[in-house]
Formats: C-alpha cells, sequence, structure tokens
C-alpha cells in the first residue's frame, strides 16, 4: 500500500469518526462567512470598452490604460456624475482598466448598485476618449497643422479650377475633348486620393479617434466574492482545518503502536497477543459535567486513529490465541505462582482480554497438575498516577494492554511502579480489536464468567 492510499484511508476514517465534530466546524466556518459578508456589502462590477485605431505598441496600449483610471479622468466622471458623498478618490479604488487584443481599453467600474455600476463605466469611457483627443490636440504642432489645412484648401481650389476647365472644354465629342476632361478627372482623383493618403498617414490624426464601444451592460449579478461564496469557503475552510487538526495530531502524537516499542518502554518481553470481538470500543470516558457532555455530543470521547477491526476467526481460534499465552507464560515460570494481571485504567480491550485470560488460565484442561496455569488476579491502574499492589501472594506481574493508546513515558510508570511494589513483569500481552464471526457449527463455546476485577482500595488487599 502506498503513502497516497494511506492517506486517502486516514481522512475517510477521520471523516467518518469524527463527522459531528467536522459538521460543527463547517457550521461555524459558514457562521462565520455569512458574518463577514454583512461586513462588505454587495458589490456590482461591468465593463465599457473603448477602441484606439491606428497601430499602437504595447507599451502605448499600457499607458493609455493608465491613464483612464487617472484622478483626471475619474475626477471628471466623479464630477458628472454627481453622487452624493462619492468624491473621486473613492471612485479611483472601484475603477480599473485593460489592455485587450485589437487595440481594446476595457474599463471596468464597481458600484453598490447595478445602475451605478453602469454609469460609472460609461462615464469613465467618455472621459477618457475626451481626455485623451484633449492631449493629443494640445500635443500636435501648430505649424504642421497650418501647412496640412492650407494643402487642402490649394487642393480644393485646384479641384474646383479643375471643374471648370472641364466644362470649358469643347463640348463636343471630339476625340481631343474627350481625352482632355479625362485627364482632367484624373488630375482631380490623383489630388483627392493623395490628401487621403496624408491624413492616413498622420499618427496623431489617427490615434485621436477613440471610440466608446456601446454602453456597458447592466450586471445581473453580485461581484466575487457574493455572499453564497462567503459562506461556502467558511465552511470548507473550517472542515479542512478539522481534517488536518485530526492530520497533525496524528503526525505528533507520541503513543507506542509496534510490538518491539510497547516491549521496550515496559522493560520485559511479548508473550503473545490475543483477540477480543467487537465492532468498535464499547468502553467510554463516564466523566460528567458540561465538557463531557460536549465531547460525547461531538463523538470526540473515542479515538479516531485506530485502525479498522480487522475480521477474525470464530471463538474457537480466539481461545485458542489464549491457551498458547497462557502456555508461554506456564512455560517461562519455574513454578506455578500467583501473578498480578495488570491492566491501564481506560483500556476496555485489555480489560476484556485480561478477564478472559484469566478465565482460560483457571479451566485450561491441557495444563499438567506439576505445572499448572499460575493463577491470575486482575487489577487496573491509573497510568497518570500508577500504583500497582505491594508484594503479598503475587510474585510477578503480567501487563496486558492495547496498542496505540499510551505513551512510552506511562508504559515506563507502570514498570516502576510495578518495581516500587517489588513485582518483576513478566510478561506482556497485547490486545486487539476483531470482527467477530459466527461460532462453528461443532459445538458452541461455553459461556465464560467474567471475574471480578480489583479496582481501587480493593487492589491493595490480598487475593481472594
Amino acid at each position: 500500500m502506498n503513502d497516497d492510499t494511506i492517506r486517502l484511508v486516514t481522512i475517510g476514517r477521520i471523516i467518518r469518526r469524527r463527522w459531528r465534530l467536522l459538521t460543527t466546524l463547517a457550521l461555524v466556518g459558514a457562521l462565520l462567512g455569512y458574518g463577514t459578508s454583512l461586513l462588505f456589502p454587495p458589490r456590482y462590477t461591468t465593463s465599457a470598452s473603448v477602441l484606439l485605431p491606428g497601430a499602437w505598441e504595447e507599451r502605448e496600449l499600457l499607458t493609455q490604460a493608465q491613464i483612464a483610471t487617472s484622478s483626471v479622468v475619474v475626477d471628471r466622471a466623479a464630477t458628472t456624475l454627481g453622487w452624493s458623498g462619492v468624491s473621486g478618490s473613492e471612485l479611483r479604488d472601484q475603477v480599473s482598466a485593460t489592455a485587450a487584443d485589437g487595440n481594446i481599453i476595457k474599463i471596468s467600474g464597481t458600484a453598490d448598485t447595478p445602475k451605478r455600476a453602469q454609469q460609472l463605466s460609461d462615464q469613465v469611457a467618455q472621459q477618457f476618449v475626451a481626455f485623451a483627443a484633449r492631449v493629443m490636440d494640445d500635443n500636435s504642432d501648430p505649424e504642421a497643422a497650418a501647412q496640412r489645412e492650407a494643402l487642402q484648401q490649394t487642393v480644393m481650389q485646384t479641384s474646383r479650377r479643375i471643374t471648370k476647365l472641364a466644362d470649358a472644354a469643347d463640348p463636343g465629342q471630339t476625340v481631343e475633348s474627350v481625352q482632355a476632361r479625362t485627364e482632367l478627372e484624373k488630375l482631380r482623383t490623383s489630388l483627392q486620393e493623395a490628401i487621403n493618403k496624408l491624413d492616413q498617414a498622420d499618427p496623431a490624426a489617427n490615434k485621436a479617434n477613440m471610440v466608446v464601444m456601446g454602453p456597458a451592460a447592466r450586471p445581473a449579478g453580485e461581484a466575487p466574492p457574493t455572499r453564497m461564496q462567503l459562506i461556502v469557503a467558511g465552511a470548507l475552510l473550517f472542515f479542512l482545518f478539522g481534517v488536518i487538526g485530526h492530520l497533525t495530531a496524528a503526525r505528533m502524537s507520541r503513543r507506542l503502536r509496534t510490538q518491539p516499542e510497547i516491549a521496550a518502554a515496559l522493560g520485559s518481553a511479548l508473550l503473545g497477543t490475543v483477540d477480543v470481538p467487537g465492532e468498535r470500543p464499547t468502553h467510554r470516558p463516564q466523566g460528567r459535567g458540561p465538557r463531557a457532555r460536549i465531547r460525547r455530543l461531538l463523538g470526540t470521547d473515542i479515538r479516531w486513529d485506530m485502525p479498522t477491526p480487522q475480521a477474525s476467526g470464530d471463538e474457537a481460534d480466539r481461545q485458542i490465541r489464549y491457551r498458547r499465552v497462557c502456555a508461554r507464560l506456564r512455560d517461562q515460570l519455574p513454578a506455578p505462582r500467583r501473578l498480578l494481571v495488570v491492566v491501564p485504567d481506560g483500556d476496555e480491550i485489555a480489560r476484556r482480554a485480561a478477564g478472559q485470560l484469566v478465565a482460560e488460565a483457571e479451566s485450561d484442561p491441557s495444563a499438567s497438575s506439576s505445572r499448572g496455569n499460575p493463577t491470575l488476579r486482575v487489577v487496573e491502574v491509573s497510568v497518570s498516577q500508577p500504583l500497582v499492589p505491594d508484594r503479598d501472594k503475587e510474585s510477578g506481574v503480567l501487563v496486558v494492554l492495547s496498542a496505540g493508546n499510551w505513551t512510552a513515558g506511562e508504559l515506563a510508570g507502570i514498570a516502576e511502579a510495578c518495581a516500587d511494589a517489588k513485582h518483576e513483569v513478566v510478561g506482556i500481552v497485547l490486545a486487539g480489536l476483531v470482527r467477530s464471526r459466527p461460532a462453528r457449527a461443532a459445538g458452541r463455546p461455553r459461556d465464560v464468567a467474567m471475574p471480578v476485577l480489583a479496582v481501587g482500595d480493593d487492589a491493595k488487599g490480598s487475593s481472594g
């Protein structure tokens, strides 16, 4: 299984086991997004396009886009619109311009209503065209303009003179008169074409003829981010924060999961693993108060990072595992003796496994009379303040626990408590949760009574 598959499985487990908490976080994020939308009123945006005829370079188009949003243009637009309480400096933050393909300047305006957004875009476009034309006129050469005007007057006079000459020519249909009139018409046409080419060759004249390509369209919807977008974004953001928080907590967790780590923390050897049937942990912290009720409501009182229970054999197969642990324990001890079965407080899986182990040790018919199974007594020990009963009739400790629940420091504390009580840790048994299967048809497994556990002050007395 690669890392990507593991991550997907882990995320699926978080969503499946923490859906109440994640749903609550998503609702909080949605409420926060709604509150944010109330602070920002709805905005509407539309655009007007201005065509710049002639040949323009890219940097010239960028310059024209900056001119379109300059203070001069926007202030004139604000004066023309006459909106109360709105100055040109405020409108400059609501106007933008970009150079598009085809020598087009796209001017966008944003306002609190669709009508105002349309008016703002149209007015800025008109003021930009007027200001650009004025700049072109101011920057033109007066002498060159006068010479061009004089040339046009001369051409017009020449054209009228040609018309008179054509009318004064022989009105007859002789070849000479027709040729004369034809040559005169060609001359007049050539003069007019020369004037047109002169006008087209003048860049200032071409670039001054900017055109607004129609009024801006009235916007039909709000400009992003809309209220719904803020609500959805807030819910999604908090949901992702919840998932990332779970992954970070699992990555930083120091709980021991492997057999060598657990054996090293307790300073003893592993005798084996046993299975406890059940779909999920049945033990829930029995805390009281508002915090405990909130944890139960959100589902945070049960670990989410425990792996999904794997399918196991039937009851007979599980009893074989318990018998093998008893056999290894019997072979390790020189003679039958009494042992304390220490279970960390709050480890429901280990508690059930310890009870089954005690029952199996008492009823195992395979043990001979000379090397019988040890007598086991179960005690639960707090991991925060571990305290093991003093050595009385018991002469050793068997630790039963489940993997992935305890840190190295907590297990080391249990080992130190055993040493303080003059007990030797003779072995470790790991309990794991599995999915049970129906019993075999050959016979139903016998009912095993759960022994009474020594808890609290009763654990300090002698075995009974």
